[in-house]
């Protein structure tokens, strides 16, 4: 089990062993308490364009990770996890979010 703040700064590499970036930010999901997207830039931006921008280049979808310890490994585009029942985004509590940012 990792706490939410160990997963930042963390490498994320792709399963062909390509760097991808650092985790710079999460993307939660609140109603469902589930991890979303990691992204490798921050999301302090100006405009929705700009958010956009981040979100489709510069993110992994959280369902593409397939092992997290040291670094992040991510399936590269095509091969995202198979066994989607057991790829489920971990439940987070909300309550404990607010400690974080």
């Amino acid at each position: 089990m990792l706490r939410l703040s160990e997963l930042f700064g963390k490498d994320i590499y792709t399963d062909k062993g390509d760097y991808k970036g650092k985790i710079y930010d999460i993307v939660l999901n609140l109603e469902n308490g589930t991890l979303e997207t990691i992204t490798t830039e921050p999301l302090k931006v100006k405009s929705k364009l700009e958010a956009k921008k981040i979100i489709t280049e510069k993110s992994v979808p959280y369902k593409n990770v397939i092992a997290v310890k040291d670094i992040f490994i991510v399936a590269t585009k095509g091969r995202e996890s198979s066994k989607k029942e057991e790829r489920e985004a971990p439940k987070v509590n909300s309550s404990s979010l607010v400690k974080y940012r």
